[in-house]
């Protein structure tokens, strides 16, 4: 794309980006970022690519979940690795599902900054900047606080490349073993409320007892104590994006080094603004929410502008439309998809469209309606001659009250106990891992239609 450069989007209109107001101490900062090292690399970039688009042909299924907003205050050892774990259980029960790869892809790494619905919040009659996530400004309500500081950019980058090293590590040194993930996963199903998951964790452990028998587990350790793990985060703030966009010296293309992946919000994707004329330029594979105001010409004119060339793999369309919403608005787009002959990667993201303020005051997140949102996404893929290739979730590892229902039943009640998100609420691990099996059965439901149509 030779008419690209990393900072082209500086002449494009600018939203939901903070104006800084030391322009010196900014520059520095990004000069420095400019100078460190990349925190991926284009191989394993262009690897991730190859993964979704055997998701976008049915070939895989994309597993893709993490932190709404990443903290500095929260950042821990034991956080990465809780979060990690889950969705390595998570993983096992959509392979089972599926019945094929699940491509593991964490919001790590990389999500400090958030879009927000107004510029400035009141509280009690003061009136401040609304609070952006920490790679900008801090969840204080002070003036101070609320102030964007670029030297926060310099914090985001070191957590970031210390949870990269920590990820690798568990990735590739037996900590995912499938036999201890399976053994995890084994505890949630022993309680009566998850009763109804014990069969299929009994059909796994099956499986994984006659790949011992069969020899397999010995000849094939290293395939089964590994896996292929990558990072994702919305890439909001184009001046950390620009300072760490590296030449790849094996293609001689760009390369979003902050993270594998990378996405546009729903309120930051117009065609013409600075987030697509960024993310258009770079050889990750890119994500786009579309929410209910996405109309179809809007989603032609994107993919073109995304994805010109039409690359497999490229272009992931996130779905986030609430409950109850789904028949409404995705059917307009998987038809404007097939129109064009569009090659993307379908994902369900049942969050952001099922967000509610509780009685209590809390905002919250009804587990039954984040299912039945991706209930009806399947519904409606396979009505429309789609394919389903994913789903992404706001989760944590950590045991939280913030979004209600489950097995464990948390309720509006229970939100005040350990509600630590700054931003928006998460399913933790027992919610994460039960949706996992529900999905997993939408999935078995699925292969079994495609299966008994192919026969007919």
């Amino acid at each position: 794309m030779s008419d690209w450069q990393k900072s082209n989007w500086r002449e494009r209109p600018r939203v939901q980006m903070p104006d800084y107001t030391d322009e010196a101490a900014l520059n520095a900062v990004e000069a420095q970022l400019t100078n460190y090292p990349p925190l991926v690399f284009a191989g394993e970039a262009r690897r991730l690519k190859s993964h979704l688009a055997a998701a976008g042909r049915g070939e895989a299924f994309l597993l893709q979940g993490g932190d709404c907003a990443e903290s500095f205050e929260q950042f821990s050892a034991d956080g990465i690795r809780d979060t990690f774990k889950v969705m390595l259980q998570m993983a096992m029960v959509l392979t089972y599902g599926a019945k094929v790869p699940v491509v593991k892809v964490g919001r790590m790494a990389g999500q400090f900054a958030k879009p927000r619905s107004a510029p400035t919040e009141v509280v009690d009659g003061v009136e401040l900047p609304s609070y952006r996530g920490d790679i900008i400004n801090e969840l204080d309500f002070t003036e101070a606080a609320r102030i964007p500081d670029p030297k926060k950019m310099l914090q985001a980058y070191t957590q970031a490349a210390a949870t990269l090293n920590l990820l690798r590590a568990f990735s590739t040194g037996g900590y995912a073993d499938v036999n201890q993930v399976h053994q995890w996963t084994l505890g949630f199903v022993e309680g009566d409320k998850a009763s109804k998951y014990r069969e299929m964790a009994g059909r796994i452990t099956d499986t994984l007892d006659f790949i011992t028998a069969a020899g397999v587990r010995s000849e094939q350790a290293h395939t089964l104590q590994t896996v292929d793990f990558y990072t994702s985060h919305e890439s909001l703030l184009l001046e950390y994006e620009e300072a760490l966009t590296r030449l790849d010296s094996t293609s001689g293309k760009w390369l979003a080094g902050s993270g594998h992946m990378i996405w546009i919000g729903d309120r930051t994707r117009q065609p013409d603004g600075a987030h697509v004329e960024f993310a258009r330029g770079v050889l990750n594979p890119v994500g786009l929410k579309c929410g209910p105001t996405t109309t179809a010409e809007d989603l032609k004119l994107l993919m073109e502008r995304l994805n010109p060339t039409n690359e497999e793999g490229k272009l992931t369309l996130i779905a986030r439309f609430g409950a109850g919403k789904v028949a409404e608005h995705l059917p307009r787009l998987i038809k404007a998809v097939q129109e064009v002959g569009a090659n993307v990667t379908w994902v369900c993201d049942p969050m952001h469209g099922n967000t509610i303020k509780s009685a209590t005051g809390y905002k919250t997140r009804p587990f039954d309606s984040v299912l039945k949102e991706v209930r009806e996404f399947f519904a409606v893929h396979q009505a429309e001659g789609s394919i389903p290739g994913g789903v992404h979730f706001e989760m944590t590892g950590q045991d939280v009250t913030e979004c209600t229902g489950g097995v464990r039943d948390v309720t509006e009640e229970d939100l005040s106990d350990r509600y630590h998100t700054a931003c928006d609420p998460r399913l933790n691990a027992s919610q994460s891992l039960e949706l996992a099996f529900l999905v997993a059965e939408e999935l078995t439901n699925l292969r079994m239609a495609k299966a008994e149509a192919a026969s007919a």
